[in-house]
């Protein structure tokens, strides 16, 4: 099933407010607080070439976020980044002076930090990326998880100072929780989904994002026609929705927004027209998408910049995982987690069908822009799903030369 996009909203400009978070100076703030980030590297961009063929297209590329800052996720470059501009704030305020992100480690700046406490709720990666950003300032750190995170990715949050708080329900239930707490409390609430009177952290986060798009388009030959991105609440498709928007215009890439579809919170707010709040069944595979409400921020700009929404079942999504694993030709090994193939997982379901190609205007021309969101978080699930270690399936790479941080 792919929806198109129907709103009132379509293909206008998107707000001015989030084109500034969104647009490129923007992007160079945060590639230049990257700068100071210890092990900050761009991520690979790489060539799908024989897949591509395989499935009638003219080119894919994915860019591996599963190397990001030692996190395995494009959220370091959110919360982190969110948690960081919040400290300057507060040290600008209270020094009074401006205190850029060069002054981070002084002794004024961590003192003032040290009286922070920031706290979000996550499914894993996001809470990884806070608490990263809270100990890397110095500050206190609070992560809600609900029952649904696995031992394996609190454990990968703890390690990084924060307290771990525990949350009966689901993920949308933790968020509550994360923020009644925050609010009793006097901590800032670091959060990648927004709500009615709380916008500004949020896009906080996913100005972050940026970097990576910022980094994709540095990497490749030419910009991509198509684009296929997983939602959760939905801030990465929104962050590059929002961004391609402002660069490109009319003649930014046809974008294909992929939910779980047992958590399609976007395709049915797409579907609905509005914000629309969707049942909690069963639990998806794809743990670190599995929400029940959208971000109202990411639904403003998808409903400006999306083209089209989708689904993808578990299992699409596992199949995902082991095509990525297990490529064909000489397409270099990616370790994906269970939410990182999903753009994967839409294309091949949009590829293999003859009305779904002419929907979205697939052809052999095609130029095809995936991420991978997230390499093996869980590596016990992961080696269940795929069959393998994430180290196994890294060590194919060894000395393959499809393996590249710049496609040519």
């Amino acid at each position: 099933m792919v929806l198109l996009n129907q709103h009132a909203d379509y293909c206008k400009p998107i707000d001015a407010a989030d084109a500034e978070v969104l647009g490129v100076e923007a992007a160079k703030t945060v590639e230049r607080f990257l700068h100071h980030r210890e092990g900050h590297k761009p991520t690979p961009l790489l060539s799908l070439a024989n897949l591509a063929r395989e499935i009638g297209v003219g080119s894919i590329l994915i860019k591996d976020e599963g190397h990001r800052l030692g996190l395995g996720s494009f959220k370091a470059l959110g919360g982190s980044y969110a948690v960081i501009r919040l400290v300057l704030e507060e040290a600008s305020k209270r020094l009074g002076r401006e205190v850029d992100v060069a002054d981070l480690q002084t002794v004024d700046v961590r003192a003032i930090a040290s009286k922070m406490t920031v706290a979000c709720a996550t499914d894993g990666n996001h809470g990884r990326s806070v608490a990263m950003g809270a100990q890397l300032v110095g500050a206190k750190c609070s992560i809600f998880v609900h029952s649904g995170v696995s031992k394996e990715r609190i454990d990968a949050i703890a390690r990084y100072g924060a307290d771990m708080i525990r949350v009966d329900g689901n993920y949308d239930d933790s968020v509550r929780e994360a923020a009644r707490v925050a609010e009793e409390k006097n901590w800032i609430t670091v959060s990648d989904t927004s709500w009615p009177g709380y916008e500004r952290i949020p896009g906080f986060v996913m100005q972050g994002y940026t970097a990576l798009l910022t980094e994709a388009l540095r990497q490749m030959p030419e910009p991509p026609t198509h684009v296929f991105v997983q939602a959760g609440v939905g801030g990465i498709a929104a962050t590059v929705a929002g961004h391609f928007s402002v660069l490109f215009g009319d003649k930014r890439p046809f974008f294909v927004v992929v939910d779980p579809s047992r958590a399609a919170c976007i395709v049915e707010t797409a579907r609905a027209g509005h914000p629309v709040k969707v049942d909690h069944g069963e639990a998806t595979v794809m743990a670190m998408l599995e929400c029940y409400e959208p971000s109202l921020v990411a639904w403003r700009i998808l409903s400006h910049a999306a083209d089209a929404f989708m689904t993808v079942d578990d299992p699409d999504a596992i199949e995902a995982m082991k095509l990525l694993a297990s490529p064909g030709g000489s397409d270099p090994a990616v370790v994906a987690g269970e939410s990182g193939g999903v753009g994967l997982a839409a294309l091949l379901k949009v590829a293999a069908d003859r009305e779904l190609r002419a929907k979205v205007g697939l052809d052999a021309q095609s130029r095809i822009f995936l991420i991978n969101t997230e390499g093996a978080t869980d590596p016990l699930l992961y080696e269940k799903f795929v069959g393998a270690t994430p180290a196994d399936i890294a060590a194919k790479n060894s000395g393959q030369s499809g393996v590249k941080e710049k496609v040519v």
